[in-house]
């Protein structure tokens, strides 16, 4: 979670809604998997 607060969006709670924060949440989540795979490919 730590990692994710990187994004002003994620740590700001820019969105109101649940719905669009937990969506937003996720793509992070993606980016910095794709992020941490991306040396060993």
């Amino acid at each position: 979670f730590n990692k994710a607060k990187q994004f002003r969006r994620i740590a700001t709670r820019y969105d109101k809604l649940a719905e669009n924060y937990l969506a937003a949440l996720k793509l992070v989540a993606i980016r910095l998997w794709l992020r941490g795979n991306e040396s060993t490919s």
